[in-house]
């Protein structure tokens, strides 16, 4: 099985050689990921220079941003000498998924601990699609919002932890959800200066902005980061998908400081920066009222890019930022500005073997999300 094949050393070790034989990494993805001048959007919004960044292609058998994070996470966790490796999301979580193909293709079990959420037709592709991967997949605690869910949550995830241990003789390798770790962070560094390179070979000119969806802050925090030390000056619009006791402005400079503090110990040339609430442009009103409910504007925002461009957008996360993106494009805050759009969802076709698959060979617990109808904005919707 082919994940994908990368074609050039990481540009961060290119500048910070110590950090080349120090990070735990693996080859997951195919980087450069492509820059492309979105012309008939563009004009529809009155964006001259608007282009993408194709994350969604990132690899060959699933795209989107979580490889750029998995590369150093799963080589962590090769480093420990671990079999097993456990991560958290929603019913549908794309990072979840990833992490189990990912998991695999380097010789490890993964097991998924997810929390319910609105029902979607990805929810049911992605469970599906873990089970066909070998996923070990377990239900846990209330939707995200709930006061509740925390310490349900918890109170799971250290019975799995015990039982694996007692199985096994070792405690599976954790992974926070959406790998949002410094180490995962460390992708989205890296990611800058590979954008900086890009604009050095005159794909695109730099960005004065770039959006994002935010669900977790790593692919943010790491642009943040990795924007500054290659010196750029492209402001971060982040967009908010998930609740904001998980997206806000102190969590996010938390997380930038850990990361620049773990580069940093690993190469002392990588320079300490101070970033300030200035710094993390976090955009709060396209959340809806529930973590993976869609809104209109994110579906009709998923509905212009997919005629304009032809380009699949999802209506939890990317769908929410492009439509902020729309927003500012009409208010005309970005009449003359180049703009970069970062596409973190993945885009690559599902396995047809799936369709094949009987729902009723996952755990019972998810057999609701195929019978109960999907929620009314993904109902009329193409695949």
């Amino acid at each position: 099985m082919t994940i994908g094949k990368r074609v050039e050393t990481p540009p961060l070790f290119e500048q910070y050689h110590l950090l080349g034989e120090k990070l735990p990494h693996i080859s997951l993805g195919e980087f450069p990921t492509p820059v492309q001048r979105l012309e008939r959007l563009g004009t529809e919004l009155g964006v001259g220079h608007l282009y993408i960044k194709r994350d969604d292609l990132s690899a060959k058998l699933y795209g989107g941003n979580k490889p750029r994070k998995l590369e150093f996470i799963l080589g962590n966790a090769i480093r420990s000498g671990v079999r097993e490796v456990m991560t958290f999301g929603g019913a549908g979580s794309n990072h979840a998924l990833a992490t189990t193909i990912c998991a695999q293709y380097v010789g490890l079990k993964s097991i998924s601990m997810l929390v319910p959420q609105p029902n979607a037709r990805y929810v049911r592709d992605n469970l599906l699609l873990g089970h066909y991967y070998g996923a070990e997949l377990h239900s846990c605690g209330a939707e995200l919002e709930s006061v509740r869910n925390l310490p349900l949550v918890c109170l799971a995830t250290m019975y799995q932890l015990i039982h694996r241990r007692l199985k096994s003789g070792c405690f599976p390798y954790l992974i926070p959800p959406g790998g949002s770790s410094p180490l995962g962070v460390t992708g989205f560094v890296n990611a800058a200066f590979e954008l900086r390179k890009q604009i050095a070979n005159d794909e695109m000119p730099e960005p004065e902005y770039i959006y994002v969806a935010c669900g977790t802050l790593g692919t943010a925090a790491g642009l943040l980061l990795g924007l500054r030390v290659a010196k750029l000056n492209s402001r971060v619009v982040s967009v908010r998908v998930t609740s904001e006791k998980f997206v806000n402005t102190r969590r996010m400079i938390k997380l930038i400081n850990r990361t620049n503090s773990l580069i940093h110990s690993l190469d002392h040339s990588f320079p300490i920066f101070e970033f300030s609430a200035t710094d993390a442009d976090i955009r709060h009103d396209y959340f809806g009222k529930r973590y993976a409910l869609f809104t209109k504007e994110a579906m009709e925002a998923v509905s212009l890019m997919r005629e304009c461009e032809g380009i699949k957008l999802d209506g939890t996360y990317t769908g929410k930022a492009l439509a902020a993106l729309i927003d500012d494009a009409k208010n005309e805050s970005l009449r003359g500005k180049s703009v970069l759009f970062w596409n973190t969802l993945n885009s690559r076709s599902r396995p047809e073997s799936i369709s094949n698959l009987d729902y009723r060979d996952l755990p019972r617990c998810f057999h609701r999300y195929f019978q109960e109808e999907v929620q009314p904005l993904d109902r009329d919707t193409d695949r």
